[in-house]
């Protein structure tokens, strides 16, 4: 009776394989995920790690249905945040109530907006501040879909370098805006950075 109770098996795991070859000794850091947020609809996670995020269906177990790579223009410079200690970063994420986006914190108090519609291969990149630096990057002009419309395994690539291309230098590790929550029936988004709090409306 009393071992029945104890939760110490899961009834699903949800887990991306690794392409041959490309372990490292950053694999396992860069992999570990620092927040998870549960769709309005109930069907689906929402997961962000160091360099991406990752959506998933719950009844699909082996791959997500969307990764948004966040970090990817920082793989090169792994070795350099491993020793500022910035690779432990613990980035949140969080998704709309009208489940067409999704959205997390980066470096130089900047985050990043990305649409859950077919054919949509970057974001929206603001800055949290006073006077905020803003890029909005193209959005194809068919409407927008809901998450249930993500039927296949698709790969954001975000911007290559969202921080050096708007303020014209590298990624500040020293400002990140690390917790973010949007609204659960407005289209607005909360933003913690450094001891300010910004809300943004779209």
């Amino acid at each position: 009776m009393r071992q029945s109770t104890l939760c110490d098996r899961h009834s699903k795991l949800f887990e991306e394989q690794e392409a041959p070859g490309s372990r490292s000794f950053f694999t396992e850091i860069i992999a570990s995920i620092s927040d998870i947020k549960f769709g309005k609809d109930g069907r689906h996670i929402l997961s962000r790690d160091y360099m991406t995020l990752k959506l998933w269906d719950i009844n699909m177990e082996s791959s997500p249905i969307a990764t948004f790579k966040v970090h990817e223009h920082l793989r090169p410079k792994l070795c350099d945040l491993y020793e500022n200690d910035s690779i432990f970063d613990k980035f949140e994420c969080s998704l709309s109530g009208d489940g067409l986006h999704v959205a997390t914190g980066s470096y130089s108090n900047m985050f990043q907006v990305f649409g859950c519609f077919a054919g949509n291969d970057e974001g929206t990149i603001l800055e949290a501040s006073k006077s905020p630096n803003r890029r909005i990057l193209p959005t194809p002009s068919r409407p927008g879909r809901s998450l249930a419309s993500l039927t296949r395994s698709r790969t954001r690539r975000g911007n290559e370098s969202p921080s050096g291309e708007i303020n014209g230098g590298g990624s500040d590790f020293n400002s990140k805006l690390l917790h973010l929550a949007w609204h659960p029936a407005a289209n607005v988004i909360a933003c913690a950075a450094s001891n300010s709090l910004y809300m943004y409306y779209a």
